[in-house]
């Protein structure tokens, strides 16, 4: 069982940045798969952004095309903890944003079904 905690949501105005931390429980955190995603009110939930676990001393992350350039993902695997920073955040950024774990998986995972636990969410809000 893992337990993933995300914390560092908030209001923030349009253009401004935020950083979210997911903590996660377990030994083998460095072997899962982690990513970050986003569901706003009415709509269904959406990837944002995915890293893989260190590859030599490289990892890989993908990241959706509305956050491409703005939202970076990282990961700290001696602190069990994945980031994901937002910079120049729009209005339709806002959404509860959830961090998500795939224990199986061996390659970056961008839908939702390919995770396996995820965190209870934290929400961010843009204004104008």
């Amino acid at each position: 069982q893992v337990q993933l905690v995300e914390s560092g949501g908030g209001l923030v105005q349009a253009g401004g940045s935020l950083k979210l931390s997911c903590a996660a429980s377990g030994r083998t955190f460095s072997t899962y798969i982690m990513g970050w995603f986003r569901q706003a009110p009415g709509n269904e939930r959406e990837f944002v952004a995915a890293i893989t676990r260190r590859s030599g001393s490289a990892y890989f992350s993908s990241y959706a095309n509305s956050v491409k350039g703005r939202f970076t993902i990282s990961r700290d695997d001696a602190k069990n903890t994945v980031s994901l920073q937002l910079n120049s955040l729009k209005l339709e950024d806002t959404a509860v944003y959830y961090c998500a774990a795939s224990v199986a998986r061996s390659s970056v995972a961008l839908t939702s079904q390919e995770y396996d636990y995820w965190g209870q969410g934290t929400q961010v809000t843009v204004s104008s």
